[in-house]
C-alpha cells in the first residue's frame, strides 16, 4: 500500500511543498525565477561554492522522503560556464545508505561501499582528452532519467528500497523532481503514441517540457537515461527506449551511456553539445540474485577495448581510464574494479544489445567486425580469497582490542584489521583501506568499529563488526589520526591528529545515525597546543574526555556543540611523560589512571608517596616509574605512586628506593578492571597488580617492550602486544599465556614453501628468519641473524632443512629438527641475490651481486660446493624471489645475466649455456630498451620460460628462445614477481601494492583480476603445492584460497589435447601425509573448495585397449602369480571414453596400462574363487591405479605417518603362560572412521585404538582386545543380528595390502580374513538380511566389493571412476545399495543369476544445484523412500529413490557434514564444526508430494551440541532419545537428547604420550604428552580425574612427588618444550609455579626422595637444580653439554654408603653414551660425582620407510626420481639408565655399546656384571619393583619381557608404533606402555 500512492508518479516538488521550505530546506543563493523556454517557475541555486548552496529534501538528515518508485526523473539546465553537483542518498532492502553523486566537477568514476560518483560531462565540440569541465554556453533543459534499481544493482550488487534524501547543489536550474516505475519516453507525446500505436509509456502532460509546432523535442531539449541499458523490469533483459519512426535517436543529438553504445553525428548541428555519463563498464551485468558479494579479497578484473573507426572515419580514442579508488565491502571483503571505457560512434540503427564489458578479446577479432563485448569469462569472479595474514601493527602495535564476549581480539595488519577468535584461531578481516590503520575503536557493545588510516588527510571508516561491511567513510580534519576512542553506547567517536600546522587537534563525530543509514557528523573540533598521548571517552558520562601526554592531563567536556579542556594540577609531576590512561570502574567514577617514562628492568617493588592516602572506589594508573590517581572533582592528584626496580645501579644487595630516588621503569600501557590492574613496561615485563598494590599478582615476561595492554571486558584475561611484533593473552585464572599471534617486524623480503612438510619460510628486514605451519599459521621456528641481513630463502625438497643467503654472502643451510645450523658456506664475496633448489633435492644454486653463480651438491645433509662461475649473472639485479629460476623437471636454470638486457639458460647439472635471449630486442617498435626484471618456468610441456621486463611479461620458448606471447600493462611499472601454477591455468603477477591473477589458460588476451591489500610493494608471490592456495608477502604475509577447479594438465600437453583419452587422477599431494590438506583436517570450511590434482605422468605407450581384457581387477592367492580376470559372457560394455586404468599389483607391477570402455569397470571373480582357501584367508590382488589427489571431505581416512617396522619372527608365549595380560587400552582412535558401534538392546559396545579392537563393558568398563590387524584400524562394521565384527585396516608396513577380518562376537575370535583393497577401506556395510557385506575402499583405491558372508568369497567388484565417500545398503531391500561422491548420487541394484551375483547401477543423479560445486559426504536411508544425504558444504539433501530426484534441500551446518542418522521423524547430523545437531524431519514424507516445489520450513533443528573436535563416528538408539559419537580430538561422548547433555565416556591422546607417573599409594597416574597437557587418571577405573592444558607448547617430562605424609600435598612437576618447569597441586587442581630454568627444552625431570628440590635436563645437556618452595634454581650442572639429557633417576641410599655424603643417589644419562651417577644432600647443598661411565657409540638405527608405504604415498610426478623410499639418516638409540631396584647398587643400561644388549654395571665393582641380549634397539626401559622382571619396547612394535633370575623372554604384540615408553607401577603389578598416542595396561601375573 506504500507504494499506491506513488502511483504512476510523483512531482516531488509539490507533494513536500518546497515553497513553503517547512518540510524541505535551502541555503545560500537560492530564487524562484521565471524561465522563458518552460514559461514557468523554476528554481535557481548558484555560488562559487556547491557545498554552501543548494536545496535539501527532506529538512533533516534524520527524516526520509521513502520514495520507493524506480526511476527518478530530474528535469534541470546547468548554468553555463559552471559547475554543479547532485547527491541522492537511496537506501537498500537491507538498511545500507548508499550516496549517489553526479557532478560535471567529478573527471572520473569513482565508488566505495556507500558512495557512488558518476562524472556528467558536456561536450561541445572540443577535444576529448578532457571530458569533464564546465557546460557549455548553450547548455539546454535536459530530462535526466535514473534508473535508481540498476545502478544500486549493477554498481554494488544491493537491492534498491527507497529514495531516502536529495541534494541539489549550485549551479542549475531544476523545475522538480518526480518518481515512477514507469519508463517515460519524453520525446514521444500521448497523441503520437496512440497515432503509432508505439509501445512506449509517453511522458506526463505534467511532466513533459513544452514544445512548439513544426520543431522536433530533441532540437530543444536533452533526454539521458542512465544506466542506459536498464530493464523495465528486474526480470527482463537490457531493453532499448522506443521512439516515434520520425524521431528514433535523432541524428543531432547523440547519446552516451556508461557502457559503449554508439550513435552518428548530427547532419544539423555538428556543433550541438554531447552530454555523456561516465562510469565502470565491467559491472554492467545485472547480477541473478542480489545477495552479497563472495567473501573474497580486493579483486579488480582489468579489460582491454580496442579503437574502433566510426562513421567518420576518424579513429576515436578510448576516453580515460577509470579506476575504482576504493571498493564494495560485502562482508568482510573488498571488491574494486577498474576498466577502460571506449565511446564508438556508429548510425543509430546498427545500435544493438551487447554482452556486459569486462572480458578481454583479441584485436584481429574487433578488426573482422567481431562484436568486441563478447569475451571470454573468467570465473569465479573473485577466483582469489583472503584465508588468512600473518603480521601485526604496521603503524603502530598499540591497538588490540578485545570484543564484548571476550572470545575474540581485534587488531591491524598494516591496512588489513583482522578479528582472531582467542579459541579456534580462525581470522576475519575488514577490508578497504589503502594505507596503514593507525587506529582502532570498538563501542561498548561490539557492533560498531572504527578505524582510522594513516595519512593526510586521515580517512575513516565505520564498520558494521558483525556483517564486517563498512557502514560510512569519511575525511578527518586532522592528518594521521593517533587515537581514537567510542563512547560506550557508540553514540561519539573522538579522534586526536595534528592539523596541516602541525598542532594537536580533536575531532568529536556524532555516529548515532550511521548504524540506520546516515553519516557521521563532525559536533565539534578543537585545536590544542598541549602534547596528546593518549585520550579516552569516560564510560560514565558521554561528554566527559580525558587526555595526558607529555607534562600534561587534561579533562575534556563536550558542551553546547564545542570542546572545551582544563588542566589537572600536577603539582611536582608536572615535567612528567604520560603515555597512557584508564578510567577505573569502581563507585567512585571520579577516577582516572594515567602513566608516564625512562627505562630500567628487573623484579619490581611499589614504592608508595609519601602523600598516598587510599579512597574508596580510587585507582591508580601511570607511566614512567609514576602511577598517578587524578580526582575529577577536584582536579589534582589524589595519589602517586612509582614503579622501582628493586636494585639499584652499581649496589649489590637489593633496597628499596626512596619515592624521588633513581630511575623508574617505563610503563607504556595500562588497563584496570574491578579488581585488577594490568600494566606492561618497557623492560617487557606484564605485570597484574591488586587495587591496592599492595603485592604483584602475577607477572609474565615477554620477548620485547610491551605496547599495549588491555584486561578482557570479564576481567579474567590480558591481551598484550609488544613493539616486537608478538600478540597474546594471558589467562589470569591458570596462569596461563597464550600467544595468538607473531609478526615480522619489517618489510619481508622473500618467500618459500615446503612441499612436503606444509611449512612456510619468511627472510625480512628485521634480521630474521622465520618458518610458518601452513595449516594454522603460526611460528614453529625463529633464526635471528644480528649482524648480517638473510636475503634469499628456499627449502630443501626431500630433506628437513632450509638454506638461506645472507647479505655477507654466505649460504647456510639449517636443519628443521635440531633447529641449527648444518652448514656454512661463503663461496661468494656480495650479498646473495637468488637461491633456488631443483625440485629433485639434487642440486642447490646460489648468485650474489658481484655476478657469480653457485652450484651446490645437497644430496647429502651437509651439501658441498660444486662449481661457481663468475660474472655470469647481473650484477645490476636485486635481490628477489624471481632473479633465478629452475625447470620443475630440475634440466635447466635460468637467471639474468650477464647483462640486464640478457636472459640465459643454462644445463642445470652441467651449468653449460644452452640459450641466451636478449629481451630488449623482442619489442622493435619501442623507443627505450627492455631489460629483465623477473623470471620463472612454466610447467613442461610445453617448456616455457615467463620474463618480466620493465614494460610488460613475455613467454620464451625455453628450447628456441622465440617469443610465443606477451602480456601487454600486466603492470603500470616492472613486475619484480611472477609465478605460474602448477596446472598452467593462471599466472600471478605482483608490482607495487597490486597482485594480479591471470587467466594463462587462455592463448589470445588472457583476462585477470587484481588485488589490493598490501599497504606497501609487494616483495613475493608464490602458489603453494597443490595449487590450492597462494602467498603475497610485503608488510605482512597474506595467505589467499584459489576458489576454482584446477585444470588436470596443462594446456597444449599431449592430455590436453583434443580427443586425448581421460585418465585417472595422478599425483598425491604431498601434505595429506600429516593430515593437513585443506577442508581435510576436521576443520570447518567457509566456503567450498576444490580438490587438487596434479597433472597425470606422460604415457610413453598407446593408450588404446589391450587385448588381454578390460584390467578390471586381478586376482592371485598368497603365493601364486595374478592372474588377469575377464568380464563374463554376456556382460556388455557400453561405449565412452575410455577409462586408462594401471596394473600394478599390491606389492609390484609392470605398469602396463590398459584402457576400457566403462568408465565404471564391473568385474566378476573368476573361477578360481572357488578353489579352497588356505587357513580361511581370501586375497584379492586387485590391480591399482595411479595415486589419486585427496578429494576435499574429512571422511576420508589417513593412516597416522610410521617409520616403524613390525618384526618378523616373533613368538607369543605360550597360552596360560603369558607373564603380561592386557587389562585396558586408554583411548579411541579419533583417526578412524565409523570406527565405533553400539547395540543398546545387547549392550555390545566396540570401538577401534591403533590395531585393537576393544570391546567394552559400559556397565562395569571391563574390556576385551581383539588383537590380529598389523595396522591402524580404519572403519567397523556390526551385522543387524549383532553375531559378526567386520573391521578393516590399512597397508603398511607390515601389510602390502588392507586386511579386513571377520569377528564372530560371541567367542571374539576372527573367522576370516579379507585382502582386496590396496591403500585403506573407506566403509564397511552388511546388507539388511546379513547375507552380503560391501567394502568401499579410499579415494586412492576407488573400489567398490562385494562379498558373500555365508563363504566370505568376493562376488563382485566395480571400478569407480571417481572417489566415493560414502556407502550404505537399503533398509527395504537387501539387493540396492546407494554411493554418494564427487558430483553424484549412485544407486546400485545386486542382481544373482544362480551362483553369480553382479553389481549394476540403477541410475546415478547428479547433485543439485543448490549443493553447487560441492560433494556429497554423507548418508543415510530414513522412511521409505526416503534417502538423506549430506555435502561437504553443510547441505542436506533428501532424495526419492523411486523417482530419482531431490525434492529437498536444506542449510543445516557451516561446515562439511560426515554424520547422518535418521530413525523415524528424527535425523542427527554431524560435521567438521564439532556440532551436533538434531532434525525433526516428520514433515519430509509430506514434503516429497510436493516435488521440486518444498520448502525446508518445516525442517527445524530440535537440539544441538558442540563437542570437542570433528564428528566421525556416531550410533544412536531406535528412538534418537540416546547415543554415542567419537570425534577426531579422540573422545567418545554418551549424548543424551532429552537432557542435552553430552558425557565423556572414553578420552585419549591425539598426539605422542611422553610419559607416565604414578602416586605414591597408586591410587591415580599421570600422563603427559605433545599436546601439552598433563593428564590425571584413577588407575582403579582409568577414567580421567584432572587435566591440566598448556597450549602451544609440549609437555617432555613427568614427575610425581614421593611420598611425604601428607596426601594434600601431592605435587605433579612437569617439564615443557619451551624450557618452562610447571608444578601442579592434585589436590587443589591448580598450577603452584611456574619456572624457567633452562633455555631449551626440557627431556626429563625428577624430585629428590624428601620432594623438596627437582632435578631437570634439557636438550643440551644441562641438569638444573631448584627448590620448588622458592621458586630459585640454585645449581646447574653442565657436566653433559653438548648432548640431550634422556633419563634422570633419584633413589635414597645410606648417608656414607659408596664412600661419599649424602642422602640422594641420582643419575644423568644423555646421548652422547655418557651416564653419570652422583650423590647429594641438598639441603646441605652438597653433590659430589659417585662415578662416570662412558660407552663406545652404538650401532646406528635406521628409520626405514616401508617400499608398500612410500609407493602409496610418493607423488605422482616424483616417481620416476623417487622410486626408493627414503631412509632417515642413522640416529644413535635413546641412551636408557636405571637403578636396580631389588639392588640399588646396580645400574641398568641399554642403548650403550656397539651392541645390542642389556648391561647390569655395579657401582660398587666398578664393573660390568651381568648382560642380556636383545634382538632390537631398545627404545624404553623399566625395572619391576617387585619381582625381577624387566621390560623393554622397541622401535618394531614388540615389547619384551625379560626374567632377570632365569633370563626368560616374552614378545608380546598390540601396539601400532614404536613402544617409546614402558613403565612398571610401584607395586608392580600393573606395567604401561604407550605406542604414539595408544597406552595400554598391562596385568603382571605371577608376581
Amino acid at each position: 500500500m506504500a507504494r499506491v500512492w506513488q502511483h504512476p508518479f510523483l512531482n516531488v516538488f509539490r507533494h513536500f511543498k518546497v515553497h513553503e521550505w517547512k518540510r524541505s530546506t535551502k541555503e545560500g543563493d537560492v530564487a524562484a525565477v521565471m524561465d522563458k523556454t518552460l514559461k514557468c517557475t523554476v528554481y535557481r541555486i548558484r555560488g562559487s561554492v556547491s557545498a554552501s548552496n543548494y536545496i535539501q529534501l527532506p529538512k533533516t538528515s534524520t527524516q526520509s522522503l521513502g520514495l520507493t518508485g524506480r526511476y527518478l526523473y530530474v528535469l534541470f539546465r546547468p548554468m553555463s560556464a559552471k559547475h554543479f553537483v547532485i547527491h541522492l542518498d537511496v537506501s537498500t532492502e537491507d538498511g545500507q545508505v548508499i550516496r549517489v553523486s553526479l557532478s560535471n566537477l567529478f573527471k572520473e568514476f569513482k565508488s566505495t561501499a556507500t558512495w557512488l560518483q558518476f562524472p556528467f560531462v558536456c561536450e561541445a565540440g572540443t577535444s576529448r582528452k578532457d571530458l569533464a569541465g564546465v557546460a557549455p554556453p548553450a547548455a539546454r533543459w535536459t530530462c535526466l532519467q535514473l534508473d535508481l534499481h540498476d545502478i544500486v544493482l549493477v554498481y554494488l550488487n544491493r537491492r534498491h528500497s527507497h529514495l531516502k534524501s536529495v541534494r541539489l547543489c549550485a549551479n542549475l536550474l531544476v523545475r522538480s523532481l518526480y518518481t515512477s516505475d514507469l519508463c517515460f519516453d519524453p520525446a514521444v507525446t500521448v497523441a503520437e503514441a496512440q497515432r503509432a500505436k508505439l509501445p512506449v509509456t509517453p511522458m506526463p502532460r505534467e511532466m513533459a517540457f513544452p514544445v512548439p509546432k513544426g520543431e522536433s523535442w530533441h532540437d530543444r531539449y536533452v533526454h539521458i537515461r542512465f544506466p542506459s541499458g536498464s530493464s523495465a523490469a528486474p526480470s527482463e533483459p537490457v531493453q532499448r527506449s522506443y521512439s516515434p519512426p520520425e524521431a528514433v535517436f535523432p541524428r543531432h543529438m547523440p547519446q552516451l551511456l556508461p557502457r559503449p553504445a554508439a550513435f552518428s553525428k548530427s547532419r544539423q548541428d555538428s556543433t550541438s553539445p554531447v552530454v555523456q555519463m561516465l562510469g565502470p563498464t565491467a559491472t554492467c551485468r545485472a547480477p541473478s540474485a542480489s545477495g552479497p558479494l563472495p567473501e573474497n579479497g580486493l579483486s579488480c578484473e582489468c579489460t582491454e577495448v580496442s579503437c574502433v573507426v566510426g562513421s567518420s572515419g576518424r579513429s576515436q580514442e578510448p576516453s580515460a581510464c577509470v579506476e575504482a579508488t576504493d571498493g564494495r565491502t560485502a562482508g568482510h571483503d573488498l571488491q574494486a574494479s577498474a576498466h577502460k571505457l571506449a565511446v564508438v560512434p556508429t548510425a543509430p540503427e546498427d545500435v544493438a544489445m551487447h554482452e556486459p564489458l569486462g572480458r578481454k578479446q583479441r584485436r584481429p577479432e574487433a578488426a573482422l567486425g567481431k562484436n568486441p563485448f563478447q569475451q571470454r569469462s573468467f570465473l569465479p569472479d573473485p577466483v582469489l580469497r583472503l584465508k588468512g595474514v600473518i603480521g601485526l601493527g604496521g603503524h603502530s602495535t598499540k591497538w588490540a582490542l578485545w570484543t564484548k564476549d571476550g572470545a575474540a581480539v581485534v587488531y591491524p595488519c598494516h591496512a588489513v584489521i583482522v578479528v582472531l577468535r582467542t579459541d579456534t584461531r580462525e581470522q576475519r578481516f575488514f577490508l578497504g583501506h589503502t594505507d596503514k590503520v593507525s587506529a582502532l575503536a570498538l563501542d561498548g557493545s561490539s557492533s560498531l568499529l572504527a578505524s582510522a588510516q594513516a595519512g593526510a588527510p586521515s580517512m575513516l571508516r565505520l564498520w558494521d563488526f558483525q556483517t564486517g561491511s563498512c557502514l560510512s567513510l569519511f575525511r578527518s580534519p586532522v592528518h594521521t589520526i593517533s587515537s581514537l576512542s567510542f563512547s560506550g553506547s557508540g553514540a561519539l567517536l573522538c579522534g586526536v591528529g595534528k592539523d596541516p600546522h602541525g598542532r594537536t587537534m580533536v575531532v568529536a563525530w556524532g555516529t548515532d545515525q550511521v548504524g540506520r543509514g546516515g553519516q557521521a557528523v563532525v559536533l565539534a573540533k578543537a585545536h590544542t597546543d598541549v602534547d596528546i598521548q593518549a585520550f579516552e571517552v569516560a564510560s560514565f558520562d558521554e561528554t566527559r574526555m580525558v587526555s595526558c601526554g607529555r607534562g600534561s592531563v587534561r579533562l575534556w567536556r563536550l558542551r553546547s556543540g564545542g570542546l572545551r579542556s582544563c588542566p589537572v594540577d600536577l603539582g611536582e609531576h608536572h615535567a612528567l611523560e604520560f603515555t597512557d590512561l584508564a578510567f577505573g570502574q569502581a563507585q567512585d567514577r571520579h577516577t582516572l589512571c594515567v602513566p608516564p617514562s625512562p627505562n630500567a628492568r628487573g623484579p619490581v617493588p611499589l614504592a608508595p608517596s609519601a602523600l598516598t592516602c587510599r579512597l574508596p572506589g580510587s585507582y591508580v594508573c601511570g607511566r614512567s616509574g609514576h602511577i598517578l590517581e587524578i580526582d575529577h572533582q577536584h582536579m589534582a592528584v589524589r595519589h602517586a605512586r612509582r614503579l622501582l626496580p628493586t636494585q639499584t645501579p652499581g649496589s649489590s644487595l637489593p633496597r628499596k628506593q626512596n619515592f624521588s630516588l633513581g630511575p623508574g621503569i617505563a610503563i607504556s600501557s595500562l588497563s584496570v578492571s574491578q579488581t585488577t590492574c594490568a600494566m606492561g613496561s618497557e623492560d617487557g615485563y606484564l605485570r597484574l597488580w591488586p587495587l591496592d598494590f599492595s603485592s604483584v599478582h602475577l607477572e609474565a615476561e615477554h620477548e620485547g617492550p610491551i605496547s599495549s595492554v588491555r584486561l578482557s571486558p570479564d576481567g579474567l584475561h590480558v591481551l598484550s602486544t609488544t613493539s616486537s611484533g608478538h600478540l597474546g593473552f594471558l589467562d589470569i585464572p591458570s596462569r596461563e599465556y597464550n600467544v595468538l599471534a607473531r609478526s615480522h617486524t619489517a618489510l619481508v623480503l622473500a618467500v618459500a614453501t615446503s612441499y612436503s612438510r606444509g611449512q612456510l619460510a619468511t627472510v625480512s628486514r628485521d634480521r630474521t628468519v622465520r618458518i610458518w605451519d601452513l595449516a594454522t599459521l603460526q611460528q614453529l621456528y625463529d633464526f635471528t641473524s644480528p649482524k648480517e641481513a638473510p636475503c634469499a630463502v628456499a627449502f630443501h625438497p626431500t630433506q628437513p632443512a632450509f638454506f638461506c643467503g645472507f647479505s655477507s654472502g654466505a649460504v647456510r643451510s639449517f636443519s628443521l629438527e635440531a633447529a641449527e645450523v648444518l652448514v656454512d658456506h661463503r663461496c661468494h664475496r656480495g650479498a646473495i641475490t637468488g637461491l633456488v633448489a631443483s625440485p629433485d633435492g639434487s642440486f642447490l644454486f646460489s648468485t650474489c651481486s658481484q655476478g657469480a653463480l653457485a652450484q651446490y651438491d645437497c644430496t647429502t645433509t651437509h651439501c658441498r660446493v660444486q662449481h661457481v662461475a663468475a660474472n655470469v649473472v647481473c650484477q645490476d639485479a636485486r635481490p628477489g624471489p624471481n632473479t633465478l629460476a629452475i625447470s620443475g623437471d630440475s634440466r635447466l636454470l635460468a637467471f639474468v645475466g650477464p647483462s640486464k638486457y640478457t636472459v640465459t639458460v643454462m644445463d642445470a647439472a652441467s651449468l653449460d649455456d644452452l640459450l641466451r635471449v636478449d629481451v630488449s630486442t623482442l619489442d622493435l617498435a619501442s623507443s627505450r630498451l627492455d631489460s629483465a626484471v623477473a623470471i620463472c618456468f612454466g610447467p613442461a610441456p610445453p617448456s616455457h620460460l615467463l620474463v618480466s621486463t620493465s614494460s610488460r611479461v613475455v613467454v620464451l620458448d625455453s628450447t628456441s628462445g622465440r617469443m610465443v606471447r606477451e602480456l601487454s600493462c600486466a603492470h603500470p611499472v616492472a613486475c619484480p614477481s611472477l609465478a605460474l601454477s602448477g596446472d598452467a591455468r593462471f599466472l600471478l603477477t605482483a608490482a607495487d601494492r597490486a597482485i594480479k591473477v591471470w587467466d594463462y589458460s587462455t592463448q589470445a588476451g588472457p583476462s585477470c583480476q587484481v588485488y589490493i591489500g598490501h599497504s606497501e610493494p609487494v616483495q613475493a608471490v608464490a602458489f603453494i603445492p597443490g595449487q590450492q592456495q597462494l602467498l603475497s608477502v610485503g608488510d605482512a604475509i597474506f595467505l589467499w584460497d584459489i576458489l576454482t577447479l584446477p585444470e588436470k594438465s596443462p594446456p597444449g600437453s599431449i592430455l590436453d589435447s583434443p580427443g586425448a583419452p581421460q585418465t585417472c587422477e595422478a599425483g598425491l599431494n604431498t601434505r595429506q601425509l600429516e593430515d593437513s590438506v585443506l577442508g581435510a583436517n576436521g576443520l570447518p570450511r567457509r566456503q567450498v573448495p576444490v580438490p587438487s590434482q596434479t597433472p597425470p605422468p606422460q604415457l610413453g605407450m598407446c593408450a588404446g585397449p589391450c587385448e588381454s581384457g578390460d584390467g578390471a581387477f586381478s586376482v592371485s592367492d598368497e603365493e601364486g602369480p595374478s592372474e588377469e580376470s575377464h568380464s563374463p559372457k554376456g556382460v556388455r560394455q557400453p561405449s565412452g571414453p575410455p577409462v586408462l586404468v594401471q596394473k600394478e599389483a599390491c606389492g609390484a607391477g609392470d605398469g602396463a596400462w590398459v584402457a576400457s570402455g566403462d568408465p565404471w569397470v564391473l568385474g566378476m571373480p573368476p573361477s578360481s574363487c572357488n578353489q579352497p582357501r588356505k587357513q580361511g584367508t581370501w586375497s584379492i590382488r586387485r590391480a591399482r591405479a595411479q595415486p589419486a589427489a585427496r578429494p576435499d571431505s574429512y571422511k576420508h581416512f589417513t593412516a597416522r605417518y610410521k617409520s616403524s617396522l613390525t618384526a618378523k619372527n616373533v613368538s607369543s608365549p605360550p597360552a596360560g603362560a603369558e607373564r603380561l595380560r592386557l587389562k585396558a587400552v586408554v583411548g579411541y582412535n579419533g583417526n578412524g572412521r565409523a570406527n565405533m558401534t553400539w547395540r543398546p538392546d545387547t549392550g555390545f559396545f566396540a570401538y577401534t585404538c591403533g590395531c585393537l579392537v576393544v570391546v567394552e563393558d559400559l556397565h562395569s568398563g571391563a574390556q576385551q582386545h581383539w588383537l590380529g590387524h598389523p595396522e591402524e584400524i580404519s572403519t567397523l562394521a556390526l551385522s543387524h543380528d549383532a553375531q559378526v565384527l567386520a573391521s578393516a585396516s590399512g597397508c603398511g608396513a607390515a601389510a602390502s595390502c588392507c586386511q579386513i577380518r571377520i569377528w564372530a562376537v560371541p567367542g571374539g575370535s576372527c573367522q576370516q580374513l579379507l585382502s582386496y583393497h590396496c591403500t585403506a577401506v573407506q566403509a564397511l556395510a552388511f546388507s539388511l538380511d546379513d547375507r552380503l557385506l560391501v567394502t568401499l575402499g579410499d579415494y586412492g583405491d576407488r573400489t567398490l566389493a562385494l562379498w558373500s558372508t555365508a563363504t566370505y568369497e568376493l562376488v563382485s567388484s566395480t571400478h569407480l571412476p571417481e572417489p566415493v565417500h560414502g556407502v550404505a545398503f537399503s533398509p527395504w531391500g537387501a539387493g540396492e545399495l546407494a554411493c554418494v561422491g564427487q558430483g553424484t548420487l549412485t544407486l546400485w541394484l545386486t542382481q544373482q543369476r544362480g551362483a553369480d551375483v553382479s553389481l549394476q547401477v540403477h541410475h546415478r543423479d547428479p547433485i543439485p544445484e543448490a549443493v553447487g560445486a560441492g560433494e556429497l559426504t554423507s548418508l543415510c536411508y530414513g522412511a521409505e523412500p526416503l534417502l538423506y544425504c549430506g555435502s561437504n558444504a553443510g547441505q542436506v539433501c533428501v532424495w526419492d529413490t523411486h523417482a530419482g530426484r531431490c525434492f529437498l534441500t536444506w542449510e543445516a551446518d557451516d561446515g562439511e557434514i560426515g554424520v547422518l542418522l535418521c530413525a523415524g521423524s528424527r535425523l542427527v547430523s554431524g560435521s567438521n564444526t564439532r556440532r551436533l545437531r538434531l532434525w525433526a524431519v516428520g514433515a519430509v514424507p509430506e514434503l516429497r508430494r510436493k516435488g521440486s516445489g518444498a520448502r525446508s520450513s518445516s525442517v527445524f533443528m530440535e537440539r544441538e551440541l558442540t563437542l570437542d573436535g570433528a564428528i566421525v563416528s556416531a550410533v544412536f538408539h531406535n528412538s534418537m532419545d540416546m547415543g554415542v559419537v567419537g570425534t577426531t580430538a579422540g573422545t567418545l561422548w554418551y549424548v543424551s537428547w532429552a537432557e542435552g547433555t553430552s558425557t565423556r565416556l572414553i578420552s585419549g591422546y591425539r598426539s605422542k604420550v611422553n610419559e607416565v607417573v604414578f602416586s605414591p599409594r597408586e591410587t591415580h597416574c599421570a600422563t603427559c604428552g605433545d599436546d601439552g597437557s598433563v593428564r590425571v587418571w584413577s588407575l582403579a577405573s582409568m577414567e580421567l580425574v584432572i587435566q591440566f592444558q598448556v597450549l602451544n607448547q609440549s609437555c617432555l617430562c613427568l614427575a610425581w612427588s614421593p611420598p611425604c605424609g601428607r596426601p594434600e600435598q601431592q605435587r605433579v612437576a612437569a617439564g615443557y618444550s619451551d624450557g618452562t618447569l610447571r608444578v601442579f597441586s592434585i589436590p587443589q587442581t591448580a598450577m603452584e609455579l611456574k619456572m624457567h630454568p633452562h633455555p631449551a627444552a626440557l627431556t626429563a625431570i625428577v624430585f629428590s626422595t624428601d620432594g623438596q628440590t627437582i632435578l631437570s635436563g634439557d636438550k643440551d645437556g644441562l641438569v638444573a637444580v631448584s627448590r620448588p618452595r622458592t621458586g630459585m634454581t640454585f645449581r646447574v650442572l653442565s657436566d653433559h653439554r653438548g648432548a640431550p639429557i634422556s633419563t634422570i633417576q633419584s633413589t635414597s641410599k645410606e648417608y656414607g654408603d659408596f664412600g661419599v655424603e649424602g642422602t640422594d643417589l641420582w643419575l644423568a644419562a644423555s646421548g652422547d653414551q655418557r651416564v653419570s651417577v652422583w650423590a647429594s644432600d641438598w639441603l646441605r647443598d652438597r653433590c659430589e660425582l659417585v662415578d662416570w661411565l662412558s660407552f663406545p657409540a652404538p650401532t646406528l638405527m635406521e628409520v626405514r620407510v616401508p617400499g608398500a608405504l612410500w609407493a602409496g604415498r610418493v607423488p605422482a610426478h616424483l616417481a620416476t626420481v623417487c622410486c626408493t623410499p627414503p631412509q632417515a639418516p642413522g640416529c644413535p638409540p635413546p641412551s636408557l639408565a636405571a637403578f636396580c631396584p631389588w639392588d640399588k647398587a646396580l645400574l641398568v643400561c641399554a642403548g650403550l655399546g656397539p651392541h645390542l644388549e642389556v648391561v647390569f654395571y655395579s657401582l660398587r665393582q666398578k664393573q660390568v656384571v651381568d648382560k642380556i641380549p636383545l634382538p632390537f634397539c631398545a627404545v624404553s626401559l623399566s625395572l619391576s619393583p617387585g619381582a625381577r622382571l624387566l621390560a623393554i619396547g622397541f622401535a618394531e612394535r614388540v615389547l619384551r619381557l625379560v626374567d632377570c633370575v632365569s633370563g626368560a623372554a616374552q614378545d608380546f604384540a598390540g601396539h601400532d608404533d614404536w613402544v617409546q615408553l614402558c613403565r612398571f607401577s610401584p607395586s608392580a603389578s600393573l606395567l604401561f606402555t604407550a605406542a604414539h598416542n595408544q597406552i595400554l595396561v598391562w596385568e603382571v601375573t605371577g608376581c
